[in-house]
């Protein structure tokens, strides 16, 4: 069975709306579909485009041929996706901080956050340096 992805005509006389489709290449336009994966108004301004890409894909794997409009379809749908590694990426990445400004300069601010971090093994090595200036 030869599987195509095309379009189906539907909506109102001299008003088409498009679906697009899976179907066997041997049935009618309007005919029986395997599947509808997506669909495709020319009427709207801009043209609405909307395909289930991660369906066509599937379809196109396993043998399915794309007409020459779903063709062109595709490639403007691809064109506006975020592919899906990508996505996953920038979900995956916690958002940053965001500083709260405090109306201090910059440097100031890191001046004083310095003493404050101290850890207890530097403050106990200050605590020396001023017994051993106090015995001298």
């Amino acid at each position: 069975m030869a599987v195509k992805l095309r379009l189906r005509r539907v909506g109102a006389h001299k008003d088409p709306v498009w679906r697009v489709v899976v179907a066997d290449s041997r049935a009618p336009r309007d005919g029986k579909v395997i599947e509808t994966i997506g669909h495709y108004n020319p009427q709207t301004n801009p043209s609405l485009v909307k395909i289930d890409l991660e369906r066509a894909h599937h379809w196109l794997s396993r043998g399915a041929q794309p007409t020459e409009a779903v063709a062109k379809l595709l490639r403007i749908c691809e064109g506006k996706a975020t592919p899906p590694k990508e996505a996953a990426k920038a979900s995956a990445k916690p958002p940053e901080p965001i500083a709260e400004p405090t109306g201090e300069p910059a440097d100031q601010a890191v001046a004083e956050a310095e003493p404050a971090e101290q850890p207890e093994a530097a403050a106990a090595e200050g605590e020396e340096a001023e017994a051993a200036e106090a015995e001298e």
